[in-house]
């Protein structure tokens, strides 16, 4: 039965996101002709209500602080864990109407209709098992970073699949530090409940905490080698707070 649930899951992702097919062509002409504003206009008109109804359809009660974060201006890198499928639609919401990729493995662009969004949202294919064709992709990303489109990376590499954080991968900021950009850290927890937990989705709360942004521009090697620490570190305190205060909760009920 959960095999059969988690096939209408995916099918219904695969609904929602072919709704939006008409404004994807849109995007790809406006990129084949280089209108990098346009394309900045038109993506978010796709993956913010896109985001909604998929947190919708997975049942998903969103709770985000530290809004106030979030700045202005575009050509960031915002690092998360990563604890499972939800987290792109829900970091998405973070940077609400703002235009936001991510750094995907190689295989996303086999998924159907999935694998052309990365590429429209201006997000990075890597592969993995590749170092030198990974730091090709670091450095145009970087380019796009520095055009003012924003990049998200899960600096796992993968996803957790439950309520604890892995080992970060190193060169995970490279990307940040090559365009010399802002980096957002943002913590999230319970995402793994939506999907991974129980292997179909089921309705759950999604907490959040977005971070002051940190700036990589003046950084020499030291300061980059601390600055990662700071960032990792504050990753990871948050969501041990996050993961308390839910087992909290738990027991008050």
């Amino acid at each position: 039965m959960g095999k059969i649930k988690a096939a209408f899951d995916f099918l219904n992702l695969m609904r929602i996101t072919h709704k939006y097919e008409k404004i994807g062509k849109q995007i790809d002409a406006a990129r084949t002709a280089g209108d990098d504003a346009l394309q900045k206009k038109l993506i978010p008109e796709v993956t913010t209500p896109w985001a909604e109804e998929t947190l919708k359809a997975f049942g998903v009660e969103l709770r985000i602080e530290g809004l106030e974060n979030v700045p202005e201006e575009d050509g960031v890198v915002l690092i998360s864990n990563h604890q499972g499928y939800v987290d792109i639609p829900v970091n998405i919401l973070v940077l609400r109407n703002r235009p936001l990729g991510f750094i995907a493995k190689e295989e996303v662009q086999k998924i159907p209709w999935i694998g052309k969004w990365v590429i429209r949202s201006h997000a990075l294919f890597i592969k993995r098992d590749n170092p030198k064709e990974a730091l090709k992709s670091i450095a145009g990303g970087a380019k796009e970073i520095q055009k003012g489109y924003n990049i998200g990376i899960f600096p796992e590499g993968t996803r957790s699949q439950g309520p604890f954080i892995g080992p970060f991968k190193q060169g995970a900021f490279k990307l940040a530090t090559k365009a010399k950009a802002p980096i957002l850290p943002v913590t999230l927890h319970g995402t793994y409940h939506a999907f991974e937990e129980k292997g179909c989705a089921q309705p759950c709360v999604v907490r959040v905490v977005v971070h002051p942004v940190v700036e990589t521009k003046d950084l020499d090697r030291h300061g980059i080698v601390e600055m990662e620490k700071q960032v990792e570190a504050t990753i990871r305190e948050t969501f041990d707070r996050l993961v308390a205060e839910e087992k909290a909760e738990m027991e008050q009920k």
